[in-house]
């Protein structure tokens, strides 16, 4: 694998999304990042607790901050909406240090104009997320589920300007209904090494 590569996994609730980013970590031996960027953007801007509470209100709620950062202009965005700007920068530093697999967090977004970095969207079939909730997510139903997805789609949306979900934003989407997740993860290892040996010839 080469130097300072990214790989950024969007997931649908219910999809594995979550399990499939830590064994893509494990099996490339790199740090992975999710809820973490949230903490690290609230010491690095001093904030705290209070200061991931306020990023996930904004994340429930985006169109009830201004701002847009439409072209990366990041500094641009008003100091009011200081949560998303303090993650976005949160990523780029974690991305100047090295390899890693980032969560959700519009990292594809943020990330998507530095070499080596691969985006991949996790999706799976109503009876198979169905199924997980049962297990992982204490029996919701699939408009729970659902209503999830309506939050990550407007979040992304008003941050990127762009479709939550649509292949165009992705390298490759994958459906964990029929596979394993081992098996999705050993997926999104293969196309990355498959296109970085691609670049050498």
């Amino acid at each position: 694998m080469e130097g300072n590569t990214y790989i950024t996994i969007t997931r649908q609730y219910g999809s594995g999304g979550k399990e499939v980013s830590s064994l893509v970590a494990d099996k490339l031996g790199l740090r992975r990042y999710d809820r973490k960027v949230v903490s690290l953007a609230a010491a690095e801007a001093g904030l705290g607790g209070n200061f991931e509470d306020a990023l996930e209100r904004s994340y429930n709620s985006p169109e009830n901050c201004l701002g847009n950062l439409g072209d990366y202009a990041y500094e641009r965005v008003p100091e009011h909406n200081r949560m998303y700007i303090e993650q976005a920068k949160v990523i780029l530093a974690i991305a100047k240090k090295g390899s890693a697999v980032f969560l959700g967090r519009c990292a594809d977004y943020i990330l998507k104009e530095q070499p080596n970095t691969y985006s991949f969207f996790i999706y799976a079939d109503d009876e198979f997320r169905l199924a997980r909730s049962k297990d992982h997510y204490g029996n919701r139903t699939l408009k729970e589920l659902d209503n999830e997805d309506k939050n990550r789609k407007r979040y992304y949306s008003y941050y990127t300007g762009q479709l939550w979900g649509s292949p165009k934003n992705y390298d490759l989407m994958i459906n964990t209904s029929h596979i394993s997740l081992e098996t999705a993860a050993d997926i999104i290892v293969k196309y990355v090494a498959l296109r970085q040996d691609a670049k050498k010839i």
